[in-house]
């Protein structure tokens, strides 16, 4: 992949990073303002522990999420962005604009998925 390529999907890469820990920062900071509050009504609780739980898998969501990130970001590094880790071709670039951390062309996704499905 030319340099000017790598370098755009790094930038992509670098800004979603920085969102997801944005993202993070905020959700720490809101739920410390919430462990202060007091709740005496029960459904009152029970609403806040709701939404609390409900933040919390989005967070390990974008946890998993920036690892990805940060891998892809170091296959930029180490040259091997963009290529498919099982067959070892290109993957296509329409591909990486949409899922920039992906590690697999569409065809071997593809035949990923239908065997998930199988074994399901």
């Amino acid at each position: 992949m030319e340099k000017e390529r790598l370098d755009f999907f790094r930038e992509l890469l670098q800004k979603k990073l920085s969102d997801l820990l944005n993202e993070a920062g905020k959700t720490v900071d809101e739920m410390n303002v919430l462990a202060k509050d007091n709740f005496p009504d029960p459904v009152d609780r029970a609403s806040m522990e709701s939404d609390r739980s409900f933040d919390l898998r989005i967070r390990d969501r974008e946890r998993r999420l920036i690892a990805k990130v940060n891998e892809a970001i170091e296959r930029i590094e180490d040259g091997t962005f963009g290529i498919c880790e099982v067959c070892g071709e290109e993957i296509g670039e329409k591909r990486l604009e949409a899922r920039p951390v992906t590690t697999l062309c569409i065809e071997c996704k593809q035949e990923q998925e239908e065997a998930e499905k199988k074994h399901h």
